[in-house]
């Protein structure tokens, strides 16, 4: 722990028992060794068990989001371990566990079963993989049972498509909006990799498609 700490520039983060997870400048700790022609942009966190337990975090595919949010529960994790962290400032309070429904495997049905008030949790496109009614409902649901603070009210981080869901920050208490900043230009987008204040209204997805490969006929037609 002290070699890797004093190789990559960590900070000894500041232990609590407040329920305050206060990240500044995060970082990704495989991430950021394994770019070689770009540099790792750091990004704030801030998550409590009141006003601040929700983050939903939309944008664009490949733009950062998974990172964002599996960077904090890994620095959470390596706070507890005992290990220094990739961050200028880290106050870490004490988590029971942490749960991740991240990509295919789906854990929501344990989360809702086990995870407590001070719980962290990690998901990643809840209601993916059935109709877009049925999934922006099963999301819905499941955002509003885990931040409430009668059910859950846990630390959670909720990247999603469903633009819908911005507007639960009107409606519960404890979520807050953030997105992936973009940049357009012509017909193009630029991820800034950057975690900004408010929710978008568009997933970029053609964009995406283009970036991702796809044949320029392919992309036109959609």
């Amino acid at each position: 722990f002290a070699d890797v700490s004093m190789k990559n520039n960590y900070t000894r983060p500041e232990i609590a028992i407040d329920g305050v997870i206060d990240i500044h400048d995060g970082r990704h700790p495989v991430v950021e060794l394994m770019l070689s022609d770009e540099i790792f942009v750091p990004n704030d966190i801030y998550l409590d068990t009141k006003g601040s337990r929700m983050s939903v975090i939309t944008g664009p595919n490949m733009s950062g989001k998974s990172t964002y949010m599996r960077q904090t529960a890994l620095i959470t994790l390596m706070a507890q371990m005992g290990c220094f962290v990739p961050a200028s400032y880290a106050k870490i309070s004490v988590v029971d566990r942490i749960f991740t429904r991240v990509g295919a495997s789906d854990e929501v049905s344990d989360i809702l079963k086990f995870a407590t008030k001070n719980s962290l949790v990690i998901l990643d496109e809840v209601g993916r993989g059935t109709s877009t009614f049925d999934g922006i409902s099963i999301a819905r649901a499941v955002a509003e049972h885990i931040c409430s603070s009668k059910n859950l009210g846990c630390k959670t981080l909720f990247a999603t498509h469903y633009h819908e869901l911005i507007e639960l920050e009107n409606l519960m208490e404890g979520v807050k909006n953030y997105s992936i900043a973009v940049k357009k230009s012509g017909d193009g987008i630029r991820f800034l990799r950057k975690i900004v204040k408010g929710g978008v209204d568009e997933s970029y997805g053609i964009e995406v498609a283009k970036l991702a490969g796809l044949p320029n006929k392919v992309v036109k037609r959609a």
